[in-house]
């Protein structure tokens, strides 16, 4: 595939399922891509141990995305763990809270994800910041919605007088269609590295695999993800 754009990307890589999603789609189109993880103390940490394989398989993968694929940045955020009681950042049942939000939301995360994103960003001459938010198929995280990113562009751009471009790929798609965008970026290899070694359970079990991957099966991530895979494959069959 021919590079689409000259611009550099960096990547908010996770090691779950959106996040690589995210970074096979930076990797078919731009020139150079790096990609970044926070540990800001969360329940599910194992996301953490498993992202340094899931490149190495990308890098695989395809000798175009080895080439392009950059430095990865690993930021220690565990002041969010210390400032919020979430049950992402505590051993606490999920649950809704009073304001309509589920308990695993956890203020400011996405945030001051991009913010250091964009730091990170500004020092590495890197010009696309590329998130895996998403209000189609979500939990209703304000920090995940197309009007909070496109302000965030604006705030970070004027505070760094940059031209940052903020990309989100998965905003206006359901689960079924992110399998489906994965399995167009990278094909069923890509959908099986999705699948059996990337990680989104929110509380961090790995266990034996599913259909769709490793987790609990009933957490909400758990239950969206399987949920969308179904779908996907009965897309496929129809």
């Amino acid at each position: 595939m021919t590079i689409q754009s000259p611009d550099t990307a960096l990547v908010l890589f996770s090691g779950g399922q959106d996040s690589t999603t995210c970074l096979a789609w930076a990797l078919q189109r731009y020139a150079r891509v790096e990609t970044i993880g926070f540990d800001y103390g969360q329940r599910h940490a194992i996301e953490l141990e498993v992202r340094p394989t899931l490149l190495s398989k990308l890098r695989a993968l395809n000798p175009g995305w080895d080439a392009r694929l950059g430095d990865d940045h690993m930021i220690d955020l565990s002041l969010i763990s210390k400032i919020s009681d979430t049950a992402l950042t505590s051993n606490v049942e999920i649950a809704m809270q009073e304001n309509g939000l589920p308990n695993t939301f956890v203020p400011g995360r996405n945030l001051m994800f991009m913010t250091v994103a964009a730091t990170v960003a500004y020092r590495r001459g890197l010009n696309v910041l590329v998130g895996g938010m998403c209000e189609t198929d979500f939990s209703g995280y304000p920090d995940c919605r197309d009007d909070t990113m496109k302000a965030l562009q604006v705030a970070l751009n004027l505070g760094m007088a940059t031209r940052l471009k903020v990309e989100t790929p998965l905003m206006w798609i359901d689960k079924a269609q992110t399998w489906e965008l994965a399995q167009q970026e990278g094909g069923d290899t890509l959908v099986d590295l999705i699948r059996f070694d990337t990680h989104t359970c929110y509380l961090g079990e790995r266990g034996d695999a599913h259909p769709w991957g490793h987790g609990c099966g009933t957490c909400p991530a758990c239950a969206l993800r399987a949920r969308g895979y179904e779908q996907y494959v009965a897309r496929k069959q129809a």
